[in-house]
């Protein structure tokens, strides 16, 4: 099968790549012209884990700057691109806009499958399908779940694969892509494209909502004075199967490139359907709550009044993306109390923020390459 890409960023580069292993011929493009030079050469670096070894290997794999070529080339015209949040909680989708204008340009499309990966706004994957209706292309949305630092991993394993359409051939065509690239069986949910939007952003909310919920009863067992009980009373709660083990750990709040504008979508879509919801919102604003409680627990903790130690300020640890890092938050609000903070981090992190943190607190903010440089004692935040 003649598998395309459109946006080769961390994620389309992950199913890129496992399409090829699998045994399909695939292309992709992507805006920036070095980065093609580099996927042609075999020569990127990332933080993903696969996925150099993956392109190493790849035969029937390339790169262009041309979305036309990969349409043109394509049998399967995946779309990857990156829709960033609205101050209202909706998605900017402009760039997959870009990408169907260049799909309307194309002079056959007749036959071909355009699946859209990108999130969107509930209804959108509707109104490109009839954007190209008269044009004979079939329009999907195919959302992937996964998190950052394990990518390869979540697409290899899914639990679920979502698929909104209306044509039972494409949604036959489209699973036996992931029967090829998946290690298991296939859950494979087909259903309208708008439910599958919905679907996607509601999954993620209730990742939020149970997060939340742990870190609720993180904070009424710690203020109960059973602390030291946080973690045994919470696998307790997740080992009834109604509830399931699964985020449900305490610690930090949720953050990330997904969960939070995920969250925050929702809330606002339900609003243009009539719905006055408070929970995506009442989740939001815990979120916060717990960030200023997290940081009077170490506050309190730190009876010595000594430096702090934080083992990364990205997201999760081993990343290298600090979008709405929960960690980074805690940092900056401690500095900004005068506190001295030794971050431990990748060097990929060290090069986003160094200069800028340098810039705002001086000597306050030290990063290291592990603790053994620090030479005087320190308290460790292990959240």
């Amino acid at each position: 099968m003649r598998i395309g890409v459109i946006g080769a960023g961390r994620l389309g580069i992950c199913f890129a790549l496992l399409c090829e292993e699998s045994g399909h011929s695939v292309i992709v493009s992507d805006v920036q012209s070095k980065y093609v030079t580099q996927l042609n050469s075999r020569e990127i670096f990332s933080n993903e884990p696969e996925v150099e070894d993956l392109l190493m290997r790849a035969e029937n794999f390339q790169a262009t700057v041309n979305n036309q070529e990969v349409i043109r080339s394509s049998d399967f015209i995946f779309t990857f691109v990156p829709t960033p949040s609205l101050p209202d909680g909706s998605y900017d989708c402009q760039c997959v806009d870009m990408v169907v204008d260049d799909l309307l340009k194309s002079p056959d499309l007749q036959d071909k499958v355009f699946v859209i990966g990108s999130t969107v706004n509930p209804g959108y994957s509707d109104t490109v399908q009839d954007r190209l209706k008269d044009r004979g292309i079939s329009v999907y949305y195919n959302p992937e779940f996964i998190a950052q630092g394990t990518i390869i991993r979540d697409m290899k394993g899914a639990d679920m694969i979502l698929c909104g359409g209306d044509d039972s051939r494409g949604f036959g065509e489209i699973q036996m892509i992931y029967e090829d690239i998946q290690d298991s069986d296939v859950h494979f949910y087909p259903m309208s494209r708008k439910a599958a939007e919905i679907t996607k952003i509601g999954v993620n909310c209730f990742l939020t909502y149970k997060i939340s919920y742990a870190n609720m009863m993180g904070q009424i067992l710690y203020n109960s004075g059973c602390g030291d009980e946080i973690d045994n009373v919470l696998t307790a709660v997740g080992d009834d199967t109604r509830v399931g083990s699964k985020y449900l750990g305490y610690g930090l709040g949720f953050g990330g490139p997904c969960l939070p504008r995920d969250n925050r979508a929702l809330g606002h879509y339900a609003k243009t359907v009539g719905l006055e919801y408070n929970l995506p919102g009442i989740t939001d604003d815990f979120n916060n709550v717990h960030a200023n409680f997290i940081k009077r627990y170490c506050i309190e903790q730190n009876v010595n009044n000594l430096p702090f130690f934080i083992e990364s300020i990205a997201f999760k640890k081993g990343s290298d993306m600090t979008v709405e890092s929960p960690r980074f938050l805690l940092v900056e609000d401690l500095l900004k109390d005068g506190y001295t903070v030794y971050v431990q981090e990748i060097q990929d992190v060290i090069d986003q923020h160094e200069e800028e943190l340098i810039d705002l607190y001086g000597d306050n903010i030290i990063f290291v390459k592990n603790p053994a440089e620090i030479h005087e004692p320190f308290w460790r935040i292990d959240l």
